[in-house]
């Protein structure tokens, strides 16, 4: 049987993410799911959560049941 493909529509980081530089993050998430690319998407830290940014997603990588994105976060949402 082969492993389900998720298709995400925004970013939930879950608190996982790991800033590379400025406003790029790279984030792994269990199972193989499927992200739009190169447009802006929402990112949140839980489903349900407040909005943190926008962020485009440059890089997509598949291996060993995992799926790691590499993001530029594009818009900060102020909480002032």
């Amino acid at each position: 049987m082969g492993m389900p493909l998720e298709l995400n529509t925004m970013i939930v980081t879950k608190g996982k993410e790991i800033r590379l530089e400025e406003n790029w993050f790279m984030l792994e998430k269990e199972s193989y799911r499927l992200y739009p690319l190169h447009i802006p998407l929402e990112v949140k830290k839980t489903i349900e959560g407040e909005l943190i940014g926008t962020a485009s997603i440059e890089k997509l990588e598949w291996a060993e049941g995992k799926t790691k994105i590499t993001y530029q976060l594009i818009a900060l949402n102020s909480t002032n």
